[in-house]
Order: structure tokens, then C-alpha cells, then sequence
């Protein structure tokens, strides 16, 4: 199995930055993708960002591109989620998740998420 901890929501007005942190231990495959999800209250789990294993091939849901950034540590089990000029809409429990067969692939993994509250 695969343990995932996030760390670093909170609460943070309109405008304002948070650093996601998400760390992977357990189970270990020769190349995982890692993304991360969103989920408001009373809406469907978004799609956030992901990165392949290298770094090198990233991907972002539409309304994150140009505010939000994805990067992995040196060690690879740790992702981070730059989240920039932040907005109320942001407001969601963000889960971190692997994906063992590379970027595209399904998540057969999760943590237990970590809260963004963003006041107007």
C-alpha cells in the first residue's frame, strides 16, 4: 500500500497564496505519476494538476493554468501545489493521489486531503 499525507491548506484571503505539500511512503513503483484533485462541497471531485515521475510532463485543469504549479521533489515522492492568486471559487478539500502507471493513468491512490478555505 501507499500512505499519503498533505500538509500546508488553511484558510487565506482572496488573492493570497498557499504551498500544498504531499508526501508518499509504503509501497514504491519504478515510476509514478502524482496529482492532485479538489472537491467542494455539494460539487463532483476536480481534477487539479499532475506530474509524471521525471517532472518533465505536467498538465493542469483549466481554470488552475497560469495560477497554479505542480512540482515534484528530489527524492520523487513528494509533490508540491503552488496555488497562486487564489480565489473564493478555490475553496475545496485537495487530495493528493498516485498514479502507479505513469501520467494519464488511472489513481489508485489517496490521501486523506487537506482543506483550502479562500475568504472574499
Amino acid at each position: 500500500q501507499v500512505q499519503l499525507v498533505e500538509s500546508g491548506g488553511g484558510l487565506v484571503q482572496a488573492g493570497g497564496s498557499l504551498r500544498l505539500s504531499c508526501a508518499a511512503s509504503g509501497r514504491t513503483f519504478s515510476t509514478y505519476a502524482m496529482g492532485w484533485f479538489r472537491q467542494a462541497p455539494g460539487k463532483e471531485r476536480e481534477f487539479v494538476a499532475a506530474i509524471s515521475w521525471g517532472g518533465g510532463t505536467t498538465s493542469y485543469g483549466d481554470s488552475m493554468k497560469g495560477r497554479f504549479t505542480i512540482s515534484r521533489g528530489n527524492a520523487k515522492n513528494t509533490v508540491y501545489l503552488e496555488m497562486n492568486s487564489l480565489k473564493p471559487e478555490d475553496t475545496a478539500v485537495y487530495y493528493c493521489a498516485v498514479a502507479p502507471s505513469g501520467i494519464g493513468s488511472s489513481y489508485d491512490y489517496w490521501g486523506q486531503g487537506t482543506q483550502v478555505t479562500v475568504s472574499s
